[in-house]
C-alpha cells in the first residue's frame, strides 16, 4: 500500500533504509524478546509461526536472546545455537521468515550470573566477571515457574575467558548455517558482557577489571571473534549503557557508551566495513526515560558512525519524532510486537493496538500469548 509521507523528503517510520547490505522497506523493527517457547532449548514450529506471524517484507527481526552454550542458560526454555539439533530447528523458524520477505538476525546470548545452579551442567555455579551475587531486588524465573534467588557465581580466571569468547563465535557462525541474516551480540541488561563492562559488578583487579580499557576489552575480544568469523557486515551489538537491571549500572554511562562506541568505531575503520547495527536500550525495562538520558543517547548518536537503532517503550508517535528528528535510524519495538503481530500495519492505518498480556510473556504454552493475538480483520494474514 502507498504510505503517506508527513512531510515531503523527510523520513519516518515507513521510510526506506539501507542497513549494511540489506534495504529495509520501513524502520520498524522486532526488539529481541525472551518467550521461554522452546522446550529442550530447541525451535520448533510454534517459534517459527510466531516470527512468520510478525515478518513484514523488507522489515529487520532480531530473535530472542538465544544462548550459545549450556553455562549461558538462565531461564527455562530458551533457545540455543550450540547444537546440531538446534541449528536445524532455526532454519525452520528462518525460512518461515524469509519466505515473508523479511531479514533475520539472531541474538547471541550468555547470561553470566544471571543464572541458577539448576540450569548450569552438573549443578555448577554460574560464572562471571566477579563472585558477587544479584542481590534478593531480582530475582530469577525457575523451570516451574516459581521465582527464586540467583546463585552465588564464580568469577573466571582470565585464562578461561577465550573459551566464552569462542562460545560466541561458534553460536555466530551456527546462526548463518541455520540461514539466519546476521547476528546481534547480546551486550546489555546485566548479562555477562555487561558484568565486564560495568564498574559496579565488575570488581577485578586483572587486565579485565578497573580502567574503562580493561572493562572493554571482553567485549572487543567477542566482537573481533565474531567478525573474524562472519564478517562485520552481518554483525550488530546491543548494549544498555544507562539501564539499570539485575544490579548492572555503571558511575559514568556517557564515559562506558562512548568508550564502547570509539572501540567499535576503530574496529570498523580497521575492518573496512561497518556493523549492522547498534542497539542501545532506552530508560528502565519500563521504557521510562529522562531528559538527562536522551542527551546521553544523542551524544551516543553523534559518536557512532554507522546504524543507530533505539528500543524501549517507543509508541507510534515516538519513533515517528526519533526518526524525523535524526535520533535514531531504525526503532525496535517489543511489547507491541508480542500483542500485534500485524503492528507495522496497523501503525501505517492508525489502527488501534491489541493490549499485551504480561501474565503469559513466559508462559510454557505454544499458542496461549503467543500465537494468539489477533489480525486487524482487513489485514490479510498468510504465514
Amino acid at each position: 500500500m502507498a504510505i503517506e509521507r508527513h512531510e515531503e523528503g523527510k523520513s519516518d517510520l515507513f521510510s526506506p533504509y539501507k542497513m549494511s547490505r540489506w534495504q529495509l522497506n520501513h524502520r520498524v523493527a522486532m526488539a529481541p524478546l525472551t518467550r521461554c517457547r522452546a522446550p529442550n532449548r530447541i525451535p520448533n514450529e510454534a517459534l517459527a509461526r510466531h516470527y512468520a506471524q510478525r515478518a513484514t517484507a523488507g522489515g529487520l527481526i532480531i530473535s530472542e536472546a538465544t544462548i550459545v552454550s549450556p553455562v549461558g542458560a538462565g531461564y527455562p526454555r530458551t533457545p540455543g545455537i550450540y547444537t546440531e539439533e538446534q541449528v536445524r530447528g532455526w532454519k525452520k523458524v528462518v525460512d518461515a521468515v524469509h519466505d515473508k520477505g523479511g531479514v533475520f538476525f539472531c541474538q547471541l546470548w550468555h547470561v553470566g550470573r544471571s543464572s541458577h545452579h539448576v540450569y548450569q551442567p552438573d549443578g555448577g555455579a554460574p560464572v562471571s566477571s566477579t563472585n558477587k551475587a544479584i542481590s534478593e531486588r531480582w530475582k530469577i524465573m525457575m523451570p516451574d515457574g516459581s521465582y527464586d534467588q540467583h546463585s552465588q557465581p564464580r568469577a573466571l580466571a582470565a585464562e578461561e575467558l577465550p573459551e566464552i569468547v569462542d562460545q560466541f563465535r561458534r553460536g555466530a557462525i551456527n546462526a548463518i548455517r541455520a540461514g539466519f541474516d546476521g547476528v546481534e551480540v547480546h551486550g546489555a541488561y546485566g548479562y555477562i558482557i555487561d558484568q565486564f563492562l560495568k564498574d559496579g559488578i565488575n570488581d577485578r583487579t586483572d587486565e579485565y577489571g578497573g580502567s574503562l580499557e580493561n572493562r572493554c576489552k571482553f567485549l572487543m575480544q567477542v566482537m573481533q571473534a565474531v567478525v573474524a568469523a562472519i564478517g562485520i557486515d552481518r554483525v550488530g551489538l546491543k548494549i544498555t549503557p544507562t539501564v539499570y537491571s539485575q544490579d548492572a549500572h555503571d558511575s559514568n554511562p556517557l564515559a562506558l557508551g562512548l568508550a564502547i562506541v570509539e572501540r567499535i568505531n576503530k574496529l570498523q575503520q580497521a575492518m573496512g566495513s561497518k556493523m549492522t547495527h547498534l542497539q542501545i536500550q532506552v530508560g528502565s525495562l519500563k521504557g521510562r526515560r529522562t531528559e538527562e538520558e536522551m542527551e546521553l543517547l544523542r551524544e551516543l548518536r553523534n559518536a557512532y558512525d554507522g546504524t543507530y537503532m533505539l528500543s524501549g517503550g517507543f509508541n507510534k508517535e515516538l519513533g515517528m519524532k526519533a526518526i524525523s528528528e535524526g535520533a535514531a535510524d531504525l526503532i525496535a519495538y517489543g511489547r507491541l510486537f508480542i500483542s500485534n503481530p500485524d503492528l507495522v500495519h496497523r501503525f501505517q492505518v492508525d489502527a488501534p493496538l491489541n493490549e499485551y498480556d504480561y501474565a503469559v510473556f513466559y508462559s510454557p504454552d505454544s499458542i496461549i500469548g503467543y500465537t494468539d493475538y489477533p489480525f486487524l480483520k482487513t489485514h490479510d494474514n498468510t504465514n
